[in-house]
């Protein structure tokens, strides 16, 4: 039995080498760190498996090189021609109480951008009908960036236009996630590159074979396009079929993304330009993108403000999530969420409570139709918390797949993260926040129209669920730290 021991012995000094690397290398939350080592203790082999492929943080390395070859958005908008520091901190159009949020967002890199014209699509094809057009009136660029980009009709359509640009001399880039897009092969892509353009994969796998994928756990869940520098895109909505309506397993698929036109198409084209560089280990200095016509000077048109926060595995700290929980914390009428996956933190949950107990309208929707059921089940788990709160539980006849935030009269965050701890921690994620009363009434509408096709929860639906239920909530619970 000598065997056993050793084994034993060198399990568990496995396992208190991890935990000093979560503690002290990768500085981990207590949650994270308690739930990798209930399935290090429970699954002493097996658990050291996942954790090597799910687990383990990015390598020094990586976010070192990130971290260098990061352009700080407030360097390039003040180089800008036609824009000063002073038109940079102009925030007339918003109401007093909100400088604060505006500082918040600022010191987390994102500057106030003014003078914007913002579109909102509830719908993937508005979406991707506005998309087609932007794209083939494109002059000089295309840079875009998605989660998933599939290889079925959405997708070829889309790479059919961007090969054409490409043919023209317009300089496309494209940006794939090696997860999110994994069932498309690479030839796929590299018909862009025989066209002209140009591609990266993001967190590519071992030797290019995607069964073998060490970072597997961190994925870049951005969408973002920016047209000649002047037109963005950002939301929910990937590049692929079911997005756009066309899976009767999730249909209705509502979602929701924006078209930024003006200065606030530099954050999208910033955040980009980061990951491009990241990819392609690009050293490209700053003045050249200002040469290339990659920030073109700035136009006013619009009256909205927008500042986009970016986050990431590579951050000390979880910006976009920081950015919520002001939000909330501050509204003074209302808060209304929209999110697929709702698996907050303590500190998400008591933003939410104050606001609640502070009498401000609180109102959380989620699918009715769920894509992965144990993220659905602590979902469920924590809804039934915020119910209880005193907050308005909505489920949505369909699949909902907006990452929406309302507060109040004249603030609207829609972008690519979900309020769950993956979003916030994991992923490489970017939120636009935006201010502007008529764009809050819209979305306000929306919303409104939303709650007529779902229904309201109360406590009897949360107790109607089964024992075996109720167990896995709990299971899944502890283990939400890991998703």
């Amino acid at each position: 039995m000598d065997w056993v021991w050793i084994l034993a012995t060198v399990v568990a000094g496995v396992n208190f080498l991890l935990l000093l690397s979560m503690v002290f290398l990768e500085k981990r939350s207590p949650q994270n760190i308690a739930a990798w080592m209930m399935v290090l203790t429970f699954l002493p082999i097996i658990g050291f498996i996942l954790y090597v492929i799910f687990g383990s943080g990015l390598s020094i390395r990586t976010r070192r090189m990130i971290k260098n070859k990061a352009l700080h958005e407030y360097d390039i908008v003040s180089s800008i021609d036609g824009i000063s520091k002073l038109e940079q901190a102009k925030v007339t159009d918003v109401r007093p109480e909100d400088r604060e949020l505006i500082a918040l967002c600022y010191s987390s890199g994102a500057v106030p951008l003014p003078g914007n014209s913002v579109q909102i699509f509830n719908w993937g094809k508005d979406k991707l009908r506005m998309l087609k057009r932007d794209l083939k009136n494109a002059k000089v660029s295309i840079n875009i960036e998605y989660y998933i980009f599939a290889k079925d009709k959405t997708g070829k359509e889309i790479m059919e236009i961007l090969c054409k640009k490409a043919r023209e001399g317009v300089k496309v880039k494209l940006i794939y996630d090696s997860v999110g897009s994994r069932k498309a092969p690479r030839r796929f892509f590299k018909q862009l590159e025989k066209a002209g353009g140009k591609v990266g994969e993001f967190f590519p796998p071992f030797a290019h074979i995607r069964a073998i994928n060490l970072k597997v756990n961190y994925r870049n869940h951005r969408k973002i396009v920016v047209i000649d520098g002047q037109i963005g895109y950002t939301g929910g909505i990937n590049i692929r079929d079911d997005h756009m309506g066309l899976d009767k397993k999730l249909s209705p698929w509502r979602d929701t993304s924006v078209r930024i036109e003006g200065s606030g198409a530099y954050a999208l084209q910033n955040i980009f330009l980061d990951d491009w560089r990241y990819c392609k280990n690009d050293n490209t200095p700053n003045g050249q993108y200002l040469m290339d016509g990659s920030f073109p000077p700035p136009s006013i048109c619009g009256d909205t403000m927008v500042q986009v926060v970016s986050s990431g595995p590579d951050r000390p700290v979880q910006q976009i999530k920081e950015v919520f929980v002001k939000m909330i914390a501050s509204a003074k009428e209302r808060v209304y969420i929209q999110t697929p996956y709702f698996v907050p933190d303590e500190v998400f949950m008591s933003a939410i409570r104050i606001a609640v107990k502070s009498g401000v309208d609180v109102r959380i929707m989620v699918p009715a139709l769920p894509d992965k059921k144990s993220v659905w089940l602590v979902t469920l788990s924590y809804l039934k918390e915020v119910q209880e709160m005193g907050a308005k539980v909505y489920l949505y006849n369909g699949f909902l797949h907006s990452k929406a935030m309302l507060v109040d009269g004249n603030k609207l965050a829609i972008g690519t993260c979900n309020m769950d701890n993956r979003s916030f921690a994991l992923n490489f994620e970017n939120t636009a926040i935006m201010f502007s009363e008529n764009l809050n009434a819209q979305y306000l509408q929306a919303f409104r129209n939303d709650c007529r096709k779902s229904y309201e929860v109360g406590a009897s639906y949360f107790k109607r669920k089964r024992w075996i239920t109720k167990m896995l909530q709990a299971i899944f619970r502890l283990l939400s730290p890991l998703f």
